[in-house]
């Protein structure tokens, strides 16, 4: 099966801006760079994806993006994130992509083994939608749907069950996904906390601080 990453990234220097108090804006960006390049190293190295595609309006990430042999779109102005999305979709579906994976750019304990996971929850199931969400189950760190446009997008407050609720509107057969690594996202300056307590405990490995040091 053919199945596509999707990586919607905003500008890195504007990134991560509730993170004021912790970071500064220089670091600020590269932390966004760091998991940025994580995110990317792991899809990479994931045999069942057939390609990434990244989708900015940041040049700096669109380069980046391109050291790991992902595809990438340009966006202009300041596009709302669910169009940018569809339109995304909408061009690996003319690459005859199968499926569609949608992962954010933050996810710093996101393995290899999380997007096969994902693609096999999914796999031989059509139609079918494999969400993952965040610590508060609140939104989306990873959205599998299968064919690419049976639903739209609806990211923002509450988006993991707006994504549930379409996806059976759709009739398609829908599973979550449940990974400790994959409720960890970095948007406030709590997420950074618990992010080093996992770390701490020696369960999982600190991807970031082989990027940079903070």
């Amino acid at each position: 099966m053919s199945v596509w990453v999707i990586i919607p990234v905003k500008p890195l220097r504007l990134a991560k801006s509730r993170l004021s108090k912790v970071y500064t804006p220089e670091e600020r960006q590269q932390f966004a760079e760091a998991m940025l390049r994580h995110v990317l190293k792991v899809v990479q190295d994931v045999p069942e994806v057939a390609g990434t595609l990244v989708i900015s309006r940041d040049n700096h990430a669109l380069a980046l993006a391109r050291e790991y042999n992902a595809k990438t779109i340009q966006e202009s102005g300041a596009p709302e994130l669910n169009t940018a999305l569809m339109r995304a979709t909408s061009v690996v579906a003319s690459w005859r992509a199968e499926a569609v994976l949608i992962l954010p750019a933050d996810l710093p304990l996101i393995t290899p083994e999380d997007v096969t996971n994902i693609i096999n929850m999914g796999s031989g199931i059509h139609p079918c939608v494999v969400i993952s969400t965040d610590r508060n189950k609140d939104g989306t760190n990873a959205l599998y749907v299968q064919p690419p446009g049976l639903i739209q997008y609806a990211y923002g407050s509450e988006s993991f069950q707006r994504h549930a609720v379409m996806a059976r509107d759709a009739d398609a057969e829908v599973h979550i996904y449940q990974s400790d690594r994959m409720l960890q996202d970095i948007d406030l300056p709590e997420d950074i906390e618990n992010y080093h307590r996992m770390i701490q405990r020696g369960t999982y490995e600190d991807t970031i601080k082989k990027e940079l040091k903070l």
